[in-house]
């Protein structure tokens, strides 16, 4: 990627997000010892950002049949992650959905939700099986790692009631996309070439997922969200920048340690 469609791809991620990853955490990001736990946390992410996203499948936009073939396409990774069962060869057997998803007969934005979600979800589980392949050639190997607050921090503040969930839980998966494309590009130029390739490469899906996020939730909402949008930004921002006492791919500011 050229050094203009690297700044343009990036313009939008910054004018979007309310602050910038701070100089502390990538400091101790680009520490060797901090290298496991980083790819352990990011392993676990793609994840998570798939399992949202076939959440708010299942939940709102398929039928019954479709919420199960998505469970039965999840199975093996998450296996993987709580169970630990499985491997590397395994789950390259488990990339592709084979089952169509059809959407309910009576959403207005079903099919939309499920083409964008679809495809972020596959992307999502081939970042996952990459990760994972960098891991395994480098020795590192797979552990339950605890949650950090960042997610969580932002969700504690969605509404309760429908369609306002709906709404937002989709500009926090906004959020996270565009956090996600910042971060790997902020900490791309610190690591190994193989590493800095890999993060490079992350960034257009990522960026088009916070994309795909917001427009869903313009599409829900059926009027002006820049309110909750700019409520969420600061949720998030005070996430990243405040101090934090855990490390991991999207916790904020590092303490100092005594």
């Amino acid at each position: 990627m050229s050094l203009a469609k690297y700044q343009e791809l990036l313009a939008p991620i910054y004018q979007f997000l309310q602050c910038e990853t701070p100089d502390e955490w990538i400091t101790e990001a680009k520490k060797a010892e901090n290298l496991p736990v980083l790819l352990l946390d990011h392993l676990i992410c793609e994840l998570k950002a798939g399992q949202t996203a076939m959440w708010l499948i299942r939940k709102y936009a398929a039928d019954k049949k479709s919420g199960e073939a998505l469970l039965e396409w999840f199975q093996p990774y998450e296996k993987f992650v709580y169970k630990k069962e499985g491997s590397l060869e395994s789950l390259a057997e488990h990339y592709k959905l084979s089952k169509e998803i059809v959407p309910k007969s009576d959403s207005n934005f079903g099919q939309d939700l499920i083409d964008k979600m679809v495809l972020l979800i596959k992307e999502e589980l081939h970042h996952f099986y990459q990760v994972l392949e960098i891991m395994v050639a480098r020795g590192i190997d797979y552990e339950n790692i605890t949650a950090s607050r960042y997610a969580k921090g932002m969700m504690t503040h969605v509404r309760t009631h429908e369609s306002a969930i709906l709404v937002d839980k989709l500009i926090c998966g906004a959020y996270i996309e565009a956090r996600s494309c910042e971060r790997f590009a902020k900490l791309a130029p610190h690591l190994d070439d193989e590493l800095c390739k890999f993060y490079i490469s992350l960034l257009r899906s990522e960026a088009r997922h916070y994309e795909d996020y917001l427009a869903l939730a313009e599409q829900v909402a059926g009027e002006d969200i820049s309110g909750r949008v700019k409520f969420f930004g600061e949720i998030e921002a005070e996430l990243i920048s405040s101090p934090d006492d855990d490390f991991k791919f999207h916790s904020g500011k590092p303490k100092e340690r005594s």
